[in-house]
């Protein structure tokens, strides 16, 4: 499955806030329960910290979600 392009605005982005702005999630405090239950994968590896840094061509996913951090 091709994941969707979601542009940022800056060169990096937290997992928590990218979770919200790709609409994996509802809201941030949706994210801190996903990422702490090993929902959420990062380049495929799961990633525990919701302040991870993502950089354009990160993939993320989320059950069977995928969205790729884009350049805005």
């Amino acid at each position: 499955m091709e994941p969707d392009d979601v542009p940022i605005r800056d060169d990096s982005i937290r997992l928590g806030q990218f979770l919200k702005l790709a609409s994996l999630i509802d809201s941030g405090a949706d994210a801190k329960s996903v990422i702490a239950e090993g929902l959420v994968s990062v380049n495929g590896e799961v990633e525990l910290r919701r302040g991870r840094q993502l950089h354009p061509g990160d993939t993320v996913s989320l059950g069977d979600r995928l969205a790729r951090v884009a350049h805005g």
